[in-house]
């Protein structure tokens, strides 16, 4: 039992990853209730599996004294681990439908498929309180496992980050999918938006751009509900 009890922890320690990007011990600590000594201990045995790796903090951050602290964030392994198991299937369907019908067949079922997400989402976000419609389509994402979140991206726009996508790798070879995505976000929000990076090509985090107008006020800075 103490063996499950371990992983149990493991694993919350490497949702918090996924979910928040990368992070500090000190700060998943902080989340998680547990000691920096036990924090390190999980972080090592992530680590060792290849499910995280640790990074250097980004130029221009300013910290206080002494050496900066380490980042750590998901490895494409470690996303694996996270409900990624159909992606031979999926993978394998869509090259039949490729050779079928060519690539605007994928086009078409890859809008279908969102089009679903689409009507789900819609009553949420139309409902939201003025200022809120971004960090709407945020919540609802995470709740279909995106691990979504927003953040002021300029003076002139904000940004819908999605740590986390079911099928990241059967987009890496059909960009269609992530194309639907893009247009179903800007119908839902009334604005054009921009993709600026994808988990499915090697980013960190599916990062949407999108401009501040009347119809789309800035979101406040939070994480979506859990």
């Amino acid at each position: 039992m103490a063996v499950v009890g371990v992983d149990r922890t493991r694993d919350r320690v490497a949702r918090v990853i996924l979910e928040s990007g990368p992070t500090t011990a000190a700060v998943l600590a902080e989340t998680l209730g547990l000691t920096p000594a036990a924090v390190r201990r999980h972080l090592d045995a992530l680590l060792g599996d290849g499910l995280i790796e640790d990074r250097a903090p980004r130029a221009g951050v300013v910290r206080g004294r002494g050496r900066p602290a380490r980042l750590f964030a998901m490895t494409d392994a470690g996303r694996d681990s996270f409900d990624q198991g159909y992606d031979d299937l999926a993978a394998s369907a869509l090259r039949f439908v490729a050779e079928q019908g060519g690539r605007e067949a994928v086009t078409a079922f890859a809008r279908q498929r969102v089009a679903e997400l689409e009507k789900r989402y819609r009553p949420a976000i139309e409902h939201a309180p003025q200022g809120g419609r971004i960090e709407a389509l945020a919540e609802a994402l995470t709740a279909d496992g995106y691990a979504a979140s927003t953040r002021p991206g300029s003076l002139k726009g904000d940004q819908l980050c999605q740590h986390h996508c079911p099928v990241a790798h059967v987009a890496g070879e059909f960009p269609e999918l992530c194309e639907a995505e893009t247009e179903v976000f800007a119908r839902l929000l009334g604005t054009h938006v921009q993709r600026l990076a994808t988990i499915a090509h090697g980013d960190g985090v599916c990062t949407t751009y999108i401009p501040r107008t009347t119809d789309v006020p800035s979101p406040t800075t939070r994480r979506s509900a859990q």
